[in-house]
């Protein structure tokens, strides 16, 4: 029986960007992306291990090798409109927070659930890591362009700043393109409540 299972859901693919320079976090925007087992092709967060970061300490020591869950970072329109909206601001690009993909029509994406795929037609599949936490990394991206703003972006994000994603089968992703929703078939686990 299969473990995974489809759903009516599915996002357009509305903008697509790589972050290529080391330090900083800002995203190129691009008309397509060719995805290989590494991640995004010419994406600096690509590769199939990374080094351990300050999300996984009480894991493992910081610098640590392990699997990279982290090659790329999708993330919702409409949520990025609800972020600007909630730091005053008439739009965030998504290059200033260093978007890989944005997708349109999928709601509550940043709490789908782990494991979760997204896959469009020609088969090209990511799978969700986990929500993507807000940092200040893009404030100071957006303080340049909205003096005052870029400390608001961490508290506005909260809860919708997308998820991480890593690469199950490879495959082209276009703007226009759609990805539909895959969730395993699971109920959720009884006892989160209790150790959160």
């Amino acid at each position: 029986m299969a473990a995974l299972k489809p759903t009516q859901y599915q996002g357009e693919v509305v903008w697509l960007g790589r972050v290529t320079t080391e330090g900083e976090l800002v995203s190129t925007p691009v008309e397509s992306v060719d995805f290989t087992f590494d991640g995004p092709v010419g994406e600096l967060h690509a590769g199939r291990t990374r080094a351990s970061c300050s999300r996984v300490t009480d894991q493992h020591e910081r610098g640590t090798e392990i699997a990279n869950v982290r090659q790329m970072t999708i993330l919702s329109a409409e949520e990025l409109a609800e972020t600007a909206f909630a730091m005053g601001i008439p739009e965030l690009d998504p290059a200033w927070v260093g978007a890989t993909i944005v997708l349109r029509g999928l709601p509550d994406l940043t709490h789908l659930p782990p494991s979760s795929r997204l896959q469009n037609e020609t088969g090209l599949t990511l799978v969700i890591d986990m929500e993507n936490r807000a940092c200040v990394l893009p404030g100071k991206v957006i303080e340049e362009i909205y003096p005052e703003k870029g400390k608001r972006y961490k508290p506005a994000a909260q809860g919708r700043r997308g998820v991480t994603a890593w690469v199950e089968r490879p495959g082209r992703l276009v703007i226009g393109d759609t990805l539909r929703l895959h969730i395993p078939d699971q109920r959720p686990w009884e006892l989160m409540n209790e150790v959160r």
